[in-house]
């Protein structure tokens, strides 16, 4: 029976790692520590949660359903899973994630570097890169987790070293309310679970492709490489998000998100800061980009039953996501708020609920658990938006866990118990 080499999980391990640290997985979690100060511990456990345990869990859920985006949402009902995937795919696709990778590949590393260079050759520069490493898509995972992984990893472990033996100041007590909360509800933001439940096919893929074929060898496998990128993730999290909280006796609380770790490594690595992080911040954003671009020319191309070729989509969806991309990053974030509010906790309570699947006899509490869910995430992202949803936000701001960013738990729980009741009621009629 053929296992992974521990050099093969390594590199596997590198791309997933890699393709999950992009450009908001760099920009929040400093911000996040400037407003926690001294609170910084509690709002990196929340942070972890959603930008570590879930898309890691999305990976393995993945593989646990059948290896693909559809065996999972499928679950819930063919439409659903259409509809949701097409979503999914457009959010983290040419809308928002892959164009913000490339914004934030300027904003923080050609700009501070080329400050007379114009943000559209940039982008075309930073997609024409994107768009080359993803069409030569047979080699992606080797690509990204032995060459670019390593690059970025050095100039990670540069500033936060240099950063906590040298801090530029103390965390102090910034009267931040709820930080296990701020922390949770910002790793939304970095997409990492909606990436995670399409990256997982790619693992998948790549697992299956290296000659792994029994189920229980390719669970094992992608458990090991999901256990070594989430410490990595855990030890960078951690330590840019520490910077963050020994600034907040430095900067202003509200500095834009880009101009905080500029200037965070400014301060701790001095001019030649600038190069570092530029080198930082273009790995970081492009191997997302090509993981991301890469994935949504997999998923169109089979979706359209190939009457357009991976290749023609890949190619539009650069386009796109290169003219969006001149488009501000914390314009991007705005306008992404209130979208992921309504559809990252159904997104979380799919791949919780898929985790014990094989205990689960009645397999329509995925649907039941859905509408529940999205009672209150679809309330949420309306208020996020700025609609008037008094008339039933003060309710669901009274429900268990609300505070923490969970109100949406036990709508989800009351799904499943009403699904079930209603099956077995159905069942007992016709018996």
């Amino acid at each position: 029976m053929k296992k992974l080499s521990s050099k093969e999980i390594l590199v596997i391990s590198f791309a997933l790692f890699a393709m999950f640290f992009g450009a908001g997985n760099l920009i929040f979690p400093p911000s996040i520590g400037l407003a926690a100060g001294e609170k910084w511990k509690a709002a990196l456990l929340g942070f972890s949660l959603t930008g570590i345990g879930l898309p890691i869990l999305g990976v393995l859920s993945i593989a646990i359903s059948g290896g693909s985006i559809n065996s999972l949402l499928n679950k819930v009902g063919p439409k659903f899973a259409l509809i949701f995937s097409i979503l999914i795919m457009i959010l983290i696709g040419p809308l928002l994630a892959i164009p913000r990778t490339g914004a934030t590949a300027f904003e923080m590393g050609i700009k501070p570097l080329f400050p007379s260079i114009s943000p559209i050759i940039s982008s075309l520069i930073f997609f024409g890169l994107t768009l080359i490493l993803t069409l030569n898509s047979s080699n992606i995972i080797d690509i990204i987790g032995k060459f670019l992984t390593p690059i970025l990893l050095i100039m990670l472990s540069t500033i936060i070293i240099k950063g906590i033996l040298n801090p530029i100041g103390v965390p102090i007590d910034t009267n931040m309310a709820q930080p296990f909360s701020k922390g949770f509800g910002n790793g939304y933001q970095t997409m990492d679970l909606l990436a995670a439940i399409v990256f997982g096919g790619i693992i998948v893929d790549d697992v299956k492709n290296k000659g792994i074929t029994k189920k229980s060898e390719q669970f094992k496998a992608i458990a090991k490489t999901g256990l070594i990128s989430g410490i990595g993730l855990g030890i960078v999290y951690g330590g840019l998000l520490y910077l963050g909280a020994t600034g907040s006796s430095v900067f202003v609380q509200g500095t834009e998100k880009v101009s905080l770790i500029t200037n965070i490594t400014k301060t701790i690595l001095g001019n030649s800061g600038k190069i570092i992080l530029g080198i930082c911040v273009y790995s970081a954003c492009l191997t997302t980009a090509v993981g991301l671009t890469a994935t949504v020319g997999h998923f169109f191309s089979n979706l359209s039953k190939e009457k357009f070729s991976y290749k023609t989509i890949v190619i539009i969806s650069t386009i796109m996501s290169t003219i969006i991309s001149n488009t501000s990053v914390e314009s991007i974030i705005t306008f992404a708020d209130p979208i992921l509010k309504i559809v990252y906790p159904i997104a979380i309570i799919l791949v919780v609920i898929n985790v014990f699947d094989n205990l689960i006899e009645d397999k329509k509490i995925y649907l039941g658990a859905t509408i529940g869910t999205f009672c209150v995430s679809l309330v949420d992202g309306l208020a996020a938006m700025g609609v008037d949803t008094s008339f039933i936000g003060d309710f669901i701001q009274s429900l268990p866990f609300s505070d923490s960013g969970f109100g949406w738990m036990l709508p989800a729980i009351l799904g499943i118990i009403l699904t079930h009741l209603i099956t077995k009621i159905k069942e007992n009629a016709f018996v």
